[in-house]
């Protein structure tokens, strides 16, 4: 799944090491899902969406090969 995460990280000038404390996770899985190596729980992602002020949807966008799929 693509992302916007580590923009939005970036414009608050926050490390990997900062977000992941901020959202009580590793810095691995922040660079995990920054990298599309790793999709967040629903939790987590709710829990992004909710310390940058942003919807799921504005963070995480669908991936259109995987949408093609589902048609």
């Amino acid at each position: 799944m693509k992302n916007r995460l580590r923009v939005l990280r970036a414009e608050r000038s926050w490390s990997q090491a900062e977000l992941a404390e901020l959202l009580g996770v590793s810095r691995q899985t922040i660079n995990a899902i920054e990298t599309e190596k790793y999709d967040p729980s629903l939790p987590l992602a709710f829990k992004m969406a909710r310390l940058f002020e942003k919807s799921i949807e504005e963070i995480f966008l669908p991936d259109p090969e995987n949408d093609s799929k589902l048609a």
